[in-house]
């Protein structure tokens, strides 16, 4: 298997995948289709993703428009970020302990540390 292009490699034009075969039954379909992340969508999931952005990223609104709870459109959010191959919270920086910002800080107090490194390592 290779890499689908996303542009012709001589003109620089756009891709478009024209056939699909099974592996399975021999079954082939021809006609043009989309790929990428998107591609691996439900419509139900894809018509919650155009509300998605409808509504700017406001879960709030998600919440009003569709009439659900909180945890029920996080959940379907979610949902669509595995679908689309990721794992929802992946890259999050994670927040430091409260017994390390002490241990900085203490750093910072009895001038082991400045105070340009004490807020990177707050920050980090």
């Amino acid at each position: 298997m290779h890499q689908l292009p996303g542009e012709c490699p001589i003109c620089g034009g756009e891709m478009f995948i024209t056939r699909l075969e099974c592996r399975e039954c021999d079954v082939t379909i021809e006609g043009r289709f989309i790929s990428g992340p998107f591609s691996q969508l439900t419509p139900a999931q894809m018509e919650f993703v155009e509300l998605f952005i409808k509504n700017e990223g406001k879960i709030t609104h998600m919440e009003t428009e569709l009439d659900l709870s909180y945890p029920t459109v996080r959940n379907r959010l979610h949902e669509i970020i595995r679908a689309m191959g990721y794992e929802p919270g992946k890259g999050e920086s994670e927040k430091i302990n409260e017994e390390d910002r002490r241990k900085i800080l203490e750093d910072l107090n009895s001038g082991k540390i400045t105070s340009e490194e004490a807020m990177k390592m707050l920050k980090n």
